[in-house]
């Protein structure tokens, strides 16, 4: 099992098997696990994907359903004792969400979960798309999108102390700021 707190930031491109890796990296923790998901179900296959990862889950786990704020679920359960290890799927959809919503909400509820992401007492794991690998977006939105994307995983990075990208379900380990102190 894991004996202590990291703060790990998943990357890998659609079907890598990042959310794969993220659950397992869960699957070691010490305390509760709270399964953070953003995603909405706006269509019957979105709908579809959700009850596929929904079933596969650990039963012992928890789940919140939050496409916004995340910074108040980090906030709350910070205040448990012991806190959760969070477990949150995933940025892009997240990204999306606010983005839909407005310039201001997105910018006010980015800087709130990086904020909380410092202040969170327990370990977190967080799933992100990796979009940097591809093409510049045709649209200014999908250019927007991948812009966003590309600075909130850089953020990201900076505030956890591993960072893994998925490669065909393979973890290649980029960043491990505790290497040799797990137990």
């Amino acid at each position: 099992m894991v004996t202590n707190t990291y703060h790990t930031l998943v990357l890998g491109g659609i079907r890598s098997g990042k959310t794969g890796l993220a659950e397992a990296q869960a699957i070691n923790q010490l305390h509760p696990v709270l399964y953070v998901a953003t995603a909405t179900a706006g269509d019957k296959e979105m709908a579809s994907r959700i009850s596929r990862h929904q079933a596969i889950r650990p039963p012992a786990w928890g789940l919140v359903e939050e496409p916004l704020n995340l910074a108040r679920v980090l906030q709350e359960h910070g205040q448990q004792s012991p806190p959760p290890c969070l477990l949150i799927d995933c940025m892009s959809l997240w990204l999306s969400n606010l983005l839909h919503a407005s310039d201001a909400q997105l910018q006010r509820q980015r800087d709130a979960f990086l904020e909380q992401i410092e202040r969170y007492p327990g370990s977190l794991i967080i799933v992100s798309n990796e979009t940097g690998l591809g093409t510049i977006g045709m649209d200014p939105l999908t250019r927007k999108f991948c812009d966003e994307l590309g600075w909130l995983n850089q953020a990201l990075a900076q505030r956890c102390q591993r960072v893994m990208l998925a490669i065909a379900g393979l973890p290649l380990v980029l960043k491990d700021s505790n290497a040799g102190t797990v137990k």
